[in-house]
């Protein structure tokens, strides 16, 4: 009798589910556009704003929803997020250009990562908040700011290497190691530069980065950012803005029973105790040693109980490590505003790549598994590039009238999802992939959900060919629209009444706070 198959299939949100639904709408589309396509839907990323702001007012906080720009080039996203009351985070020189071509204004755009002079330049000119690293940029801000006689710049300084400890004593808790900011031990040296540039930068705030799902880490980070803030006071500084940065976190699947069968699955394969579920066995970080399993799987977890906005709910409710009391109720306490910077967690259910089937092989007895090859190459739908798994949809061509294509006794059908690259490698998906029924020539393959860094942040021009276009689609009355991505402008949506004034009255952090904090 053969074995079930091993499904992993993807959530849907509704929006997302009425596109890879609407083939008659999705076939010409790729027809004149060609195949790869990547499909964005700004419409959701303006939703997603509305459920991380839903957050804020459950725990009575102000502060910013920060896009991080680099998990997605899109500027039909950007400039629909420009109509919302969200922040953008960016992470070089052209995001920030592209950001101000988008229509965000400087008090909305954070720059963060590793800056070049002229990444610091313009943001210093402009007046976006600079998200520092450490003294050495600090210095190098405060010089920019003095030689061209600047306005003050607005900082965050990057904290890392947290610890904290359990109300009562106990474990200690270690936040892991970042390459990115300033060890919080350090922070007194760091306030002495700052209290030397007092006339060249205003700190705003602190921040940081870290690189874990563990809600555990990511609140003794924040509780030491209370610290920290009340360390800057401590220095006459008048700091207002924790940014705790992103990594909330996506669940990509619909069902967590798929996921946890489908694990233990390859943790069988990898000792040899079912057949093989991968090309050439490949172990996603396991491995066999004479009957021994070693490694870990070295996936994305790919069903989460609790991501994107729940997660910064959760993060909020979880107990400071040392004060014991829900970290919400902490910041509130301090009249300090949140600023966070989910990347993946706002483009969740964004988008979708499509690919056109060009050949399918194999299927008798010989190769019972089909070997399917794209109009597409890995780089162009970088899923397991970051270790998520998930089933593309099968979206058939309509009208195709190819009569019955499933295997001859009706079961769904295994297939190896190959690129167009003239490379061994070029595996679209590295395992065996269950479809509920033999694709064609000329069906699409739908991956759904690649908006977070899956579309483009790989993407290459091998063998001269070029990158997937990009295309927005809105649903309007029931009927989808669409237009290629750098034409897309939100004129047929309201502008958001939370969105700012497009020129706000002019008024520097500490004034703002010293009124009441609202509640």
């Amino acid at each position: 009798m053969p074995a079930a198959p091993l499904y992993l299939e993807p959530r849907l949100a509704p929006r997302l589910t009425s596109l890879l639904a609407s083939g008659d709408f999705l076939h010409p589309l790729v027809d004149g556009l060609g195949t790869p396509l990547n499909v964005v839907l700004p419409e959701q990323v303006a939703e997603n704003v509305r459920h991380f702001r839903s957050v804020f007012r459950r725990h009575h906080l102000r502060g910013a929803v920060h896009f991080a720009h680099k998990a997605n080039r899109s500027s039909a996203l950007v400039r629909r997020l420009a109509s919302t009351d969200a922040s953008l985070d960016v992470a070089s020189l052209e995001e920030l250009q592209h950001a101000l071509s988008c229509g965000f204004t400087p008090e909305r755009i954070g720059a963060t990562g590793p800056k070049e002079p002229e990444f610091l330049w313009l943001a210093a000119r402009t007046g976006v908040t600079v998200n520092v690293e450490g003294a050495a940029e600090l210095d190098a801000l405060a010089a920019l700011v003095r030689r061209h006689r600047l306005r003050r710049a607005r900082v965050l300084l990057r904290l890392s290497d947290f610890a904290g400890e359990r109300p009562g004593g106990g474990v200690r808790l270690l936040s892991r190691r970042s390459r990115f900011g300033t060890p919080v031990s350090a922070l007194d040296t760091l306030l002495k530069v700052a209290e030397r540039h007092r006339d060249a930068v205003e700190i705003a705030g602190v921040a940081y980065h870290l690189d874990t799902t563990s809600l555990q880490e990511k609140a003794a980070a924040l509780e030491g950012c209370v610290r920290a803030m009340n360390e800057c006071l401590e220095h006459g500084l008048r700091p207002t803005v924790i940014d705790m940065g992103g990594g909330f976190g996506v669940n990509y699947l619909a069902h967590e029973a798929q996921w946890e069968t489908y694990t233990t699955q390859l943790t069988l394969a990898a000792l040899g105790r079912r057949p093989p579920m991968t090309w050439r066995r490949h172990g996603y970080g396991l491995s066999n040693d004479a009957g021994t399993l070693r490694g870990s799987l070295e996936l994305y977890p790919s069903y989460r109980k609790v991501a994107g906005a729940d997660y910064l709910d959760a993060l909020l409710a979880q107990a400071a490590p040392s004060l014991g009391r829900p970290l919400g109720e902490v910041l509130l306490e301090h009249l300090f505003d949140l600023s966070v910077e989910p990347g993946r967690a706002l483009v969740d259910q964004c988008g979708a790549t499509l690919a056109r089937v060009l050949e399918v092989r194999g299927g008798d007895e010989a190769e019972e598994v089909l070997t399917v090859r794209l109009g597409m190459n890995a780089d162009d739908c970088a899923l397991e590039e970051h270790g998520i798994l998930l089933d593309p949809v099968l979206v058939p061509r309509p009208g195709a009238g190819r009569g019955d294509t499933r295997d001859e006794d009706g079961r769904p059908v295994r297939v190896y999802l190959h690129g167009n690259l003239c490379l061994e490698s070029d595996l679209i998906t590295r395992r065996i992939v269950h479809l509920p029924r033999r694709p064609a020539p000329g069906d699409l393959l739908a991956f759904p959900n690649t908006a977070g860094y899956c579309m483009d942040f790989n993407a290459s021009h091998a063998q001269r060919r070029p990158p997937a276009r990009k295309a927005a689609v809105h649903d309007e009355g029931g009927v989808w629209r669409w237009s290629l991505d750098d034409l897309y402008w939100p004129l047929h949506v309201p502008e958001d009444p939370a969105a700012p004034a497009a020129h706000p009255p002019a008024a520097s952090t500490a004034d703002v706070h010293e009124g009441l904090h609202e509640v």
